[in-house]
């Protein structure tokens, strides 16, 4: 079983930076595949970012590349998604996820954080 807590989401102006942190609480952190998620008020859930569970792979939608990353530290437990060059259509609440399976779909994930929001101003 994991236990996932988001942190680091707020308010930034257009073009500022943030960086989301998910801190895992149980042994088997390191053998699941992590993900970003998020979701704007109307919309459905979207994937933003993936990485694998030793951290050598990662993946992410088109619309953040260049602009997000996403890391992992085993030893904490932890798994960060760095944001720069945020813009307004960025703005939504954002999920970290845990899958056995590589996968974007949310469907596929097992373990679900409460979520952080992240809100650009223009």
């Amino acid at each position: 079983q994991v236990q996932l807590v988001e942190s680091g989401g707020g308010l930034v102006q257009a073009g500022g930076s943030l960086r989301l942190s998910c801190a895992a609480s149980g042994r088997s952190f390191s053998r699941y595949h992590m993900g970003w998620f998020r979701q704007a008020p109307g919309k459905e859930r979207e994937f933003v970012a993936l990485i694998s569970w030793s951290g050598g792979t990662t993946t992410y939608v088109d619309s953040v590349k260049g602009r997000f990353t996403i890391s992992r530290d085993n030893a904490k437990n932890t798994v960060y998604l760095q944001m720069n060059s945020l813009k307004p259509e960025d703005t939504a609440v954002y999920y970290c996820a845990a899958a056995m399976n590589w996968d974007r779909s949310p469907l596929r994930y097992d373990y679900w954080g409460q979520g952080t929001q992240v809100t650009v101003s223009s």
